[in-house]
């Protein structure tokens, strides 16, 4: 449990930054959406090219880890989804909500996680892993509150106002051009290189920060239900995905241990910041959001050392 801490000790601090720097005055009142902007604009599609460009087909080329993955990771965010629309929640809501239940934070804590306690093998899968959460779930979800976000208009208007919006979107932009370089096997130029990974390093702590300056200001009225929601969430999250990954890498992919337990580690990952980011800049409701981020982050020091003991 003291290796999980240290891996997620870092984003309790950033998270405290961002809150003490609000509570301070040391920020403004328009540094949260400012903040927000940079990493969607600039610093998040820095670090999706970056991911996506530099991907080896050897590496990514596992179609049954890819199935496991996504089979276990979509399961959950259609469920949510259609539980909260159910509910009659707005589909942009029920988007991020879904979000919440599926998004793991695999670049943050993923990546260090996985070479700690499985090794340099588990550095592959991991990558798969990664542009599955930041591109294919992702996009899913940008595409869905776009589309609840055009209104109650006729179906040919809402397909070209989503179209519009998608293509001015950098946060598909990015990897739709990205997959270039690997399908025609280009290597990306050196200074590039280095571009991308200085303005791609900055999105997460600035979205950790970001959340900090979120939880420091106004209080926010609670919505009706909201504790529920986030209890759901964190329960699909930390429990059902990973219970649902395992069985899908055991009994139906019969996957090595490897990719099991790297595919498993993953699926139990915390929410990431991605949701909050997207909460913030299509103005919806972030409080479920970032408590999602919060509440999942405790526990899965828990739930991931009880899983990591028992393969052990």
């Amino acid at each position: 449990m003291l290796s999980t801490l240290n891996v997620v000790l870092p984003i309790f601090a950033l998270i405290l930054v961002g809150w003490l720097a609000r509570k301070l005055k040391i920020l403004g009142d328009n540094a949260l959406s400012e903040l927000n902007r940079f990493v969607v604009y600039l610093a998040l599609p820095a670090l999706l090219f970056d991911i996506i460009a530099n991907a080896k087909w050897q590496d990514i080329a596992q179609p049954a880890f890819i199935l496991t993955f996504t089979v276990g990771m979509a399961a959950v965010f259609l469920l949510i989804l259609f539980i909260q629309l159910r509910r009659t929640r707005h589909l942009a809501d029920a988007a991020l909500e879904g979000l919440n239940a599926s998004y793991a934070n695999t670049g943050f804590i993923g990546f260090p996680l996985a070479l700690a306690f499985l090794g340099h093998d588990a550095l592959a899968p991991t990558l798969i892993a990664t542009i599955l959460t930041v591109s294919v779930i992702f996009g899913a979800a940008i595409i869905l509150i776009e589309t609840g976000l055009q209104g109650e208009v006729k179906r040919h208007i809402i397909v070209g106002r989503v179209a519009r919006s998608l293509i001015r979107n950098p946060l598909l932009v990015s990897p739709a051009v990205a997959i270039i370089f690997p399908l025609l096997n280009i290597q990306m130029p050196g200074s590039v290189n280095v571009f991308l990974k200085l303005l791609g390093g900055a999105a997460s702590p600035c979205a950790l920060i970001a959340l900090g300056l979120f939880l420091a200001g106004k209080t926010v009225k609670r919505t009706r239900n909201e504790g529920a929601t986030v209890t759901l969430l964190v329960v699909f999250k930390l429990v059902l995905q990973p219970a649902l990954t395992w069985l899908l890498a055991v009994k139906v992919f019969a996957l090595s241990a490897l990719l099991t337990h790297t595919a498993v580690l993953m699926a139990a990952l915390p929410t990431g910041t991605g949701p909050f980011m997207l909460a913030e800049f299509y103005q919806r409701e972030a409080s479920v959001t970032s408590k999602c981020i919060l509440i999942s982050t405790i526990i899965s020091l828990f739930t991931i050392s009880a899983y990591l003991a028992c393969i052990r």
